[in-house]
């Protein structure tokens, strides 16, 4: 008998004939379909995901004339990040950093609370894996009609669904890499150009290079990638604990395990038998092959499927369903016990990893609603720090950069504040000035640096002190500033 046969009446899952081979050969996985709650989750989750995917890069957003006025991109050449009404410039790369430890943080509660649920309803690999699998269903049949075509003569049928099949993945393919360089120049533009041949050898590189990896990712590698190639599975351990959820087999109520018959008969015999039939729909359901009832298990992506499966079959055999459900090997104790179970959400585990995400958030949108337009930063001459003039007078020698992010051109006036009255202030090659401040012209989203020498008078001034450079643009009334100092004998 065919191994894929075999698979077909008894699944097989990663852990199986471990004594006879300490590298076992891989058996390709036939997911069954399955309905029931967590797979119509899976379905709404992943319509959601793949239409933001595919979508967000037509949605427009006005910010204005000879600005870009698509809602989510990363402009490259303008050095730019938009999303929607946020801007996010290169200079704060802090931001970026913020998102990616609100990622991790969210990840670890999730963790925390439910397993690996990211890993069975989120992950990218995951959403294109059903896609892909859901396709390979409507094309070639559900469980059995794939595997009797698998292990049937090549034949035309064979060859014309195969062939529907790989073209239907690669279509989809090509459509993820398509999509994904439309986030990098505006959408509409960029197709037009993919399609007629003008656009960059970059983003034909890409387009294939996504298509190629999707396409054998969710086409072929599959639950391989879950378990062998994704570090996630391995890190998880260390955040959880015996209160986090986890698709669990109830052993309490499952075992010992035998058929409808064999229950039948050895109920007759007062034997205690439980409500596990041994149909192995939990295993034909499992995108990754895993037996769900030999405990927690590397390979378990945490998806539910079992859940759905299960509960079909005590449904129909009149039991009470979720005999595999979200539980913790916790209340397998207190239900042997006669006590209730626990289920305990707000721990300090979830609570640090909560805490964590509260203040990431707040501190993320704190410094957002208080940025600004314009910035300076000083440096002072090192040597010399000071130069004493034949009247009197000290002079100091500043090196002063100028940012200017918005989006047109500005003049920022400077000023000194903690000088004494009669202090002269120069800018090299500036010629404009109002009230003997230098006027300093600065392009759109550009810096400029520009040198200058503060000179104060020397009667009554023998001695450092800290000073505030202070940029303002008079027309919209904004203004920044920098400390440093100012050096005398």
């Amino acid at each position: 008998m065919s191994k894929a046969v075999k698979a077909f009446e008894k699944p097989n899952h990663p852990t199986d004939a471990m004594e006879e081979s300490f590298y076992q050969e891989h058996i390709k996985v036939y997911p069954a379909a399955v309905s029931g709650t967590y797979r119509r989750i899976k379905w709404t989750i992943l319509a959601i995901w793949l239409g933001l995917y595919y979508l967000l890069p037509f949605i427009r957003w006005d910010r204005g004339p000879g600005l870009p006025s698509q809602a989510v991109l990363v402009d490259m050449p303008g050095r730019r990040l938009y999303f929607f009404f946020i801007e996010i410039w290169p200079q704060e790369v802090y931001y970026l950093t913020g998102l990616l430890i609100l990622s991790a943080m969210t990840l670890f509660l999730m963790t925390a609370l439910a397993g690996r649920v990211w890993c069975g309803y989120l992950c990218w690999q995951t959403i294109w894996t059903d896609l892909f699998l859901g396709v390979e269903r409507l094309i070639e049949g559900d469980r059995r009609d794939r595997i009797k075509l698998d292990e049937g003569p090549t034949n035309l049928e064979k060859i014309s669904k195969k062939v529907a099949k790989w073209l239907a993945w690669l279509g989809i393919a090509a459509g993820t890499g398509g999509a994904a360089v439309l986030y990098f120049g505006d959408a509409p533009t960029t197709i037009v150009e993919v399609f007629t041949g003008r656009a960059s050898y970059s983003t034909y590189m890409w387009i294939g290079i996504l298509t190629f990896t999707t396409y054998f990712f969710a086409g072929y590698m599959r639950e391989q990638v879950c378990i062998y190639a994704c570090p996630w599975p391995r890190i998880q351990a260390a955040l959880t604990d015996e209160y986090a959820l986890n698709v669990t087999y109830r052993v309490d109520r499952g075992e010992p395990r035998a058929s409808v018959k064999e229950g039948k008969k050895l109920k007759a015999a007062g034997a205690p038998v439980g409500d596990c039939v041994d149909c192995y729909q939990c295993v034909a359901v499992c995108p990754t092959g895993t037996d769900i009832r030999m405990g927690s298990q590397l390979s378990c992506i945490q998806c539910g499927l079992c859940i759905d499966a299960c509960d079909s079959i005590m449904k129909k055999l009149g039991r009470e369903e979720r005999l595999v459900a979200y539980d913790t090997p916790l209340n397998f104790d207190r239900r042997r016990a006669g006590l209730e179970p626990v289920f305990k959400l707000l721990r300090p585990r979830t609570m640090l990893y909560g805490g964590i995400i509260a203040v990431i958030a707040t501190l993320m949108v704190y410094t957002f609603s208080n940025r600004t337009l314009e910035s300076v930063n000083v440096l002072h001459d090192r040597n010399p720090q000071f130069v004493v003039n034949s009247d009197g007078s000290v002079r100091n020698g500043y090196t002063v950069r100028f940012l200017n992010r918005a989006h047109k051109r500005r003049d920022m006036v400077l000023s000194v504040e903690g000088m004494p009255a009669g202090t002269r202030i120069d800018a090299i090659g500036i010629d404009r000035a109002i009230d003997g401040n230098p006027v300093v012209e600065i392009e759109s989203d550009r810096t400029r640096e520009v040198r200058v020498s503060v000179t104060a008078p020397g009667a009554g001034f023998k001695a450092s002190s800290d000073i505030v450079f202070r940029i303002t643009d008079p027309e919209d009334k904004m203004t920044a500033t920098a400390k440093d100092f100012f050096k005398a004998p």
